[in-house]
């Protein structure tokens, strides 16, 4: 048995196999793509204005007053008592859609899905600990794609159950329960990270990259040998007593991450490509993300689920698939992006914000979901181009807090714009309404970039006259 044990500690195939295992079920939700018609149907009957201005605001608030503190804990537990965290989230707020009802209950159900999507970042950032940096490209692409596939299923099969076999909303709530149950399930045979990222790092060559390394952020992990090393050369200093020592050290080392983590950030953000990359995450995600929110709502506005045919599920397996393939694509197409790179954004930017202004003016359903097709595409490409130039000059640890930093930010613009825009005590817009605004707000951000890209090639060109006209002159 302890052999058994010991070859599962050393093998990168088991948890890998148990995290994509975790992954499959945790996305395959089937009901997820048909909420806002189970919410405003019978089975809830709450109306649209409830969902769209009381209800689905609070995931927004509770994604952002969670996601720090759990960033930090997630690497401060090692990772799975964070994804046991999550499996319990789950299960609750599934369990609450089905059996609970009134406007508060489902408010509390997005509070507890809040915690849901703040503790994803558990999902990548375990199977790094876990495996050697070898093997880090062919587990990042096993984790992403069965997550892809599992959405990809879940909206299919979702599609199906409803337009085939007539089978509830309430039913397809309870798949989804089971289906997120044996996700928790597979979170309890995962082994035990142990090192993170940041706080529990094994040896002084891996600590954080950057001009001033903190090299006492290691010292608590490592071997007994080294540690009556580090004791005897404090002996030789002064008669410091051990204990008090011990008991010093954990404050001392949280304190000394936390302090590189901001050095970090600040050497990060010096660099003016990985801010304007940085910039574009933020306030397309922002966008993005508030998009995916509301979309059900106005498709539920212009083609009611009580009296019209619902095709969500289909929709949203169309829609991961474009995306994927447009992903995909990225990585065959020879662009110099340095040069390009903002003028992609600016373009696509401006494609994504003509979906939006199409499915604000159009009453045609089917026209609203070729815009959300067209949308989320784009989206995904610039993402996808946009994770490689900021990942490419950086190591994963600085990587994961850009990525983790980035995404708060964009959080932050989301709350603003719920708060302004949605939220029952703001303008309170309708649905409609609403997208004309994120169309303007794609808008602007493709007007920075188209105008930032023309810059740039004007700098060149005068660049390339100036050095010929002295090439010329000598």
């Amino acid at each position: 048995m302890d052999c058994w044990k010991e070859a599962i500690g050393r093998s990168w195939i088991y948890p890998t196999l148990i995290i994509c295992a975790n992954g499959f079920f945790s996305t395959m939700r089937p009901s997820e793509a048909f909420l806002t018609p189970y919410l405003t149907g019978p089975d809830k009957n709450l109306t649209i204005e409830e969902v769209t201005s009381q209800i689905f605001p609070v995931w927004t608030y509770s994604y952002l007053a969670l996601l720090f503190p759990v960033f930090l804990i997630t690497d401060y537990v090692r990772y799975k008592p964070v994804l046991l965290l999550q499996g319990i989230s789950f299960i609750i707020t599934w369990l609450l859609l089905l059996f609970a009802h009134g406007v508060v209950a489902m408010q509390v159900v997005e509070f507890f899905y809040g915690m849901v999507t703040a503790t994803e970042v558990a999902y990548y950032a375990y199977i790094y600990s876990v495996v050697s940096t070898d093997h880090y490209q062919r587990v990042t692409s096993y984790c992403r794609s069965i997550t892809l596939v599992a959405a990809t299923v879940a909206a299919v099969l979702g599609q199906l159950l409803v337009s085939l076999a007539d089978v509830s909303y309430f039913h397809l709530h309870a798949i989804t329960l089971a289906s997120v149950s044996l996700a928790f399930v597979c979170s309890f045979f995962l082994p035990m990270p142990q090192k993170s990222m940041f706080f529990h790092r094994k040896d002084a060559s891996e600590t954080l990259p950057g001009p001033d390394k903190v090299a006492a952020t290691v010292s608590s992990d490592r071997p007994p040998s080294c540690q009556e090393d580090k004791g005897s050369v404090s002996a030789d200093r002064g008669p410091t007593p051990e204990q008090q020592a011990d008991d010093a050290k954990p404050q001392h080392h949280a304190l000394s991450v936390l302090v590189q983590l901001s050095k970090d950030l600040r050497d990060c953000y010096s660099s003016r490509k990985l801010l304007y990359w940085s910039l574009w995450w933020a306030l397309a995600t922002a966008g993005f993300n508030q998009v995916l929110n509301y979309i059900q709502v106005l498709w539920d506005f212009r083609a009611p689920s009580h009296s019209s045919a619902v095709y969500n599920g289909a929709v949203e397996a169309i829609a991961t698939f474009l995306g994927s393939a447009t992903s995909m694509a990225v990585g065959y197409v020879k662009v110099n992006w340095d040069l390009s790179g903002e003028l992609a954004l600016g373009i696509f930017s401006a494609m994504d914000a003509g979906s939006l202004f199409l499915m604000h003016f159009t009453d045609n359903i089917w026209a609203c979901y070729a815009g959300y097709l067209v949308f989320k595409a784009c989206y995904m490409l610039l993402i996808t181009i946009a994770t490689f130039q900021i990942a490419v000059n950086l190591s994963m640890e600085r990587y994961a807090l850009m990525f983790g930093f980035n995404n708060f930010v964009a959080l932050v613009i989301q709350t603003i714009l719920t708060v302004v825009v949605v939220d029952s005590k703001g303008l309170g817009l309708d649905i409609s309404t609403q997208f004309l605004i994120y169309g303007s707000y794609f808008t602007f951000i493709a007007g920075i970039f188209l105008i930032r890209s023309m810059y740039t090639i004007i700098s060149i060109k005068c660049r390339n006259t100036s050095v010929a006209g002295e090439s010329i002159g000598q």
